[in-house]
Parts: C-alpha cells; sequence; structure tokens
C-alpha cells in the first residue's frame, strides 16, 4: 500500500514482515505544463534532474546525477538522463536506485534532489512527483507530490536516512534555485 506524503512527514523503511527493505528506487516525474498562445495551448520539453547527495555527519561526501551516475563505492546508481519528461505516462522518468546493504556504515543520509538545468521554473512544470518503490518486488511504497506553480528551478525533494538499524525517508519538499545540486547545498543543509 503507497502512503501519500505530505511535507515534514517520515515513514519508516520496515517491511510489514519487521524486515528491512534491501534495495529501493527513488522515482522522479513530471509532464511540460500546457501554455496558452495564440495558436492554442502548447507545450515545450522540459529537463530536470534528479541528484542523489551523500551525507556523513553532515557533510556531503558524494553524488549520483547524471554526470556521475555511480557513487564511489557502487551503492547509489542513477539510471540515466530524460531530458524532456512526461515520456514515463505517470511513471518514473528519471530514478536512482539504491542497494541500502551496501551504503558504507559512515553515510547517514541520503538527500534527493531534483533541479532545471536549463533553468526553467516549475511554473512550467505539472504532475511532479517522486516516490520510494522496493526495487525488489516493484512495490510502490510512497509517494510526495512535489509543489508547483512555484517561481524556483529546483526542490530538494525528500531524504532516506538511517533511524536505528534500519531506514526512514522524510518528504521535504524544500523549493530552491540551482541549475546542479551544487547550487542547491545552503537549500540541503538546514534539512539534514
Amino acid at each position: 500500500m503507497t502512503v501519500n506524503m505530505t511535507k515534514g512527514q517520515a515513514i519508516s523503511l520496515q517491511k510489514n514482515d519487521g524486515g528491512s527493505l534491501t534495495s529501493v528506487r527513488m522515482g522522479l516525474g513530471w509532464q511540460a505544463a500546457p501554455r496558452r498562445g495564440l495558436f492554442g495551448s502548447r507545450t515545450r520539453e522540459i529537463d530536470l534532474d534528479a541528484s542523489a547527495v551523500l551525507f556523513a555527519d553532515k557533510r556531503p561526501v558524494d553524488v549520483v546525477f547524471f554526470r556521475h551516475l555511480v557513487s564511489d563505492d557502487g551503492s547509489v546508481r542513477h539510471t540515466g538522463d530524460n531530458l524532456v519528461g512526461g515520456v514515463g505516462q505517470g511513471g518514473d522518468d528519471e530514478a536512482i536506485l539504491v542497494d541500502l546493504q551496501r551504503v558504507p556504515v559512515h553515510i547517514d543520509q541520503i538527500v534527493f534532489t531534483v533541479n532545471s538545468f536549463t533553468g526553467q521554473t516549475f511554473q512550467e512544470v505539472q504532475n511532479a512527483f517522486c516516490r520510494l518503490v522496493d526495487e525488489t518486488n516493484g512495490q510502490e511504497l510512497a509517494r510526495y507530490t512535489l509543489a508547483g506553480g512555484g517561481a524556483f528551478t529546483a526542490q530538494v525533494m525528500a531524504k532516506v536516512h538511517r533511524a536505528g538499524q534500519g531506514w526512514s525517508m522524510t518528504a521535504l519538499g524544500t523549493p530552491a534555485n540551482g541549475r546542479t545540486f551544487e547550487d542547491l547545498m545552503p537549500a540541503i543543509l538546514p534539512v539534514l
């Protein structure tokens, strides 16, 4: 059963049977919002980019994004850059896979961001979401609808963080501006 998350909400990543999730996918989907023009409405391509920043004790130690598709330790992997969005027709346009069992013990948080590399704002985006999927069986665990309509070019979506012996996910939904994850660090640090 999917949990529709709200900003600030956290969920445990423990399975119903008490076991822990071993592999998850953070999926990102979006569509270009139609624009009214002289000859009716039309859409233009929107290039959003998903990134995962790995933190150890509130310090960034690695990042996975379209120019660095696999973390140095191999536990986090980006499936590739989607330049237009909407291709998944409600599915994932970009995805980042996390093998929770392989994440080094010193990594305590993984923060997921989305940004418009081309500088388009979220006013030009509709139906944007991130979702967490149990990669072992394809079951959607949580979905967070990204607030649209803002004049910002990025958003700190969610974080997966250690909680005792397991992991939890928190929906963040913090608007920001920037073309890359590096530009978003001032918005990321306060939510760690």
